[in-house]
């Protein structure tokens, strides 16, 4: 019984809070554009640890694709951290069309971008609730998602909407769990799309489809992917190469790739994206 009562304080005291800074008011279909600017932006994990990101700087301009590749520990996942407010930043700040993504509580920021990490998250429940959990969305915009992400026959299959996924999607294999977080992606109808190596784990006919789906349907959207095969990277209006927390280069990747000495065309040559 006194285990009991020691964990749930352990769970219940001294939990940090989010900070809540001053809200200003922004129009309802914020951010409109997709414009996202980092400037000089430092973030450390932690008081007393390295700086994750040190100093970066750069501009992703409406509907562009850019890539984003560096080796492990070079900050390309903080970046997204950072987009998220999951971690608060040291100095330095992030614009989304212009605002400052301080100036707006945590969870309404996140809602107005959209992800598809590397390991894809479902809950147990339904397909429907899955893709919308607030439950604003008619079958038809569901069915239509669903179509859009090659997953509508899979899901007639389980049974339609309303069959249960299981423990974290546990019906439906990797790739198609992914398809699933592309389909909630879309229902958004964010103007930002992070994706953190959705394709790492998936077979090559899944990852088709996924890049099919998404160079279709966020054709006017700003996509920032963590790239992990060289044909998405190859894909993307602009690579941003991270080294050390640092934005190390940014170019066109034909022009980096040509760029003798670049630290992109040596990681091209050693397959470490």
């Amino acid at each position: 019984m006194m285990v009991s009562v020691e964990r749930t304080e352990e769970y219940t005291t001294d939990i940090p809070v989010e900070p809540q800074d001053k809200v200003v008011q922004v129009a309802a279909d914020w951010p409109s554009r997709g414009l996202v600017e980092f400037q000089h932006v430092v973030l450390a994990y932690r008081a007393g640890l390295p700086n994750a990101l040190d100093g970066v700087s750069f501009t992703v301009y409406p509907g562009e694709k850019v890539g984003v590749v560096g080796r492990t520990g070079s900050g390309k996942s903080t970046l997204f951290l950072a987009l998220f407010r999951m971690l608060e930043l040291k100095a330095g700040r992030i614009l989304l069309d212009g605002v400052d993504s301080r100036s707006r509580l945590s969870s309404a920021c996140r809602s107005r971008l959209a992800i598809i990490p590397q390991d894809p998250f479902l809950f147990s429940g339904s397909i429907r609730e899955n893709l919308d959990p607030q439950g604003k969305r008619t079958d038809a915009e569901l069915h239509e998602v669903l179509e859009q992400c090659h997953l509508r026959d899979a899901v007639t299959r389980m049974g339609g909407l309303d069959s249960e996924l299981g423990e974290r999607g546990k019906s439906l294999s990797v790739g198609q769990r992914q398809l699933v977080c592309l389909a909630r992606a879309l229902l958004t109808q964010a103007k930002v799309l992070c994706i953190d190596e959705a394709t790492a784990s998936v077979d090559q006919q899944t990852e088709q489809l996924l890049q099919q789906t998404i160079r279709q349907r966020f054709a006017d959207k700003t996509v920032l992917t963590i790239a992990h095969r060289l044909n998405t990277v190859l894909d993307s209006d602009r690579v941003l190469v991270m080294q050390a927390g640092r934005v190390a280069e940014l170019g066109s990747p034909s022009s980096l790739r040509q760029q003798d000495g670049s630290l992109f065309q040596r990681l091209l040559r050693s397959g470490q994206l």
